[in-house]
């Protein structure tokens, strides 16, 4: 890789047009070129914070095919930057581009935690548990000013109401204390997502991504204090990180986590174009191999959206994977269990304390 020919910091290296608001861009690029010629710098590579002001904040997810029935984000893009994640096609929606408007343009939901609490007091909701991270990951650098996780999550231990997060970053200890008190009443699960043991390969893969090390300490902390982990070895991608997939396993449940789950790489949409141009600039040697490697798992292409085969593919390469999902759950989780969530108890916390009967 020629350093000199990436942009330090990010995963994505180019900005691909907007299917859905193609005219914006277009002016956005008048407007940046307006500022080159006034001898401005159009692009200091510096993330900007954007408030919205959603009218809901949780999502019912309809994919049949996905392992929840309810979703948060407080934040759509996301500065983690990692090269592969399919939330990148959501950016489009709001009008910027999947690729470093991603990283760099992240809106901010500040009235999350009283949009979660007015849902939460509703007499018509019954406790499901909800996904903070169904989109982009709720602890990732915004987190640490923003803290409107923090917020959501005194939300939930306050309505006794039960929530799952995903994050691959270590400030997920930040809220340590408020994690074991939900933990008391089974109200929390956490998946932390690693997807390499090679600090090199999480560098060029999720770039502003807490460390391997930091994300199996953050493991071995959560399970310490009683809070059930599940490790996320997501995404497999062949030839990337394929190879890892049994010690992973092992790291996982030497650091406590009680389980794993994964998914085979897809690149959808615009993930396509803005993943082969970036490994063809960060690993020209096997660029080819790769994405060839993925199209044998999806039919051919790179694209998949097929409910049921999307997540875990098909052909040899894709059964290989699977097989060895398959096999670390049997050599290193064999005795262990994740319980379901407590959906029982918030009923009698709907009014944000306990009822007397």
């Amino acid at each position: 890789m020629n350093p000199k020919s990436t942009i330090k910091g990010r995963g994505a290296q180019l900005n691909v047009p907007n299917r859905f608001f193609e005219l914006s861009h277009e002016m956005r690029d008048d407007f940046l070129e307006f500022c080159h010629k006034e001898g401005e710098e159009s692009d200091k590579n510096k993330t900007l914070y954007l408030e919205v002001f959603p009218k809901t904040i949780v999502n019912k997810v309809e994919s049949p095919d996905i392992g929840m029935a309810y979703s948060m984000n407080a934040y759509q893009g996301c500065e983690h930057g990692c090269i592969y994640c399919y939330a990148r096609n959501s950016h489009e929606f709001w009008g910027y581009s999947a690729g470093l408007d991603f990283e760099r343009r992240i809106m901010v939901k500040k009235e999350a935690p009283k949009l979660l609490e007015d849902l939460l007091k509703k007499k018509s909701w019954k406790a499901q548990p909800i996904v903070m991270s169904g989109n982009t990951d709720c602890y990732q650098p915004a987190e640490k000013q923003f803290e409107i996780t923090k917020q959501c999550l005194e939300v939930f231990l306050k309505y006794r109401h039960p929530v799952a997060i995903i994050t691959k970053n270590a400030l997920v200890l930040r809220d340590l204390e408020i994690l074991k008190e939900l933990s008391k009443d089974n109200l929390i699960g956490v998946n932390i997502s690693i997807t390499s043991l090679s600090e090199e390969t999480r560098r060029v893969l999720e770039p502003r991504t807490a460390s391997i090390s930091k994300r199996l300490e953050t493991v071995k902390i959560l399970s310490e204090n009683g809070i059930p982990v599940n490790v996320m070895l997501a995404p497999i991608i062949p030839s990337i990180n394929s190879h890892e997939i049994l010690p992973l396993g092992k790291a996982a449940s030497d650091h406590g986590a009680l389980g794993i789950s994964h998914t085979i790489v897809r690149l959808n949409g615009a993930i396509g174009e803005i993943f082969t141009d970036w490994i063809h600039k960060t690993m020209p040697d096997k660029a080819e191999k790769v994405l060839h490697q993925i199209e044998s798992c999806h039919g051919g292409t790179l694209n998949d959206s097929r409910y049921g085969t999307r997540m875990r593919g098909e052909g040899k390469i894709a059964e290989q994977i699977n097989n060895l999902v398959k096999l670390a759950r049997q050599k290193y989780f064999k005795d262990k269990l994740i319980l379901k969530l407590n959906t029982q108890l918030h009923e009698q916390f709907k009014d944000g304390q306990l009822k007397l009967f």
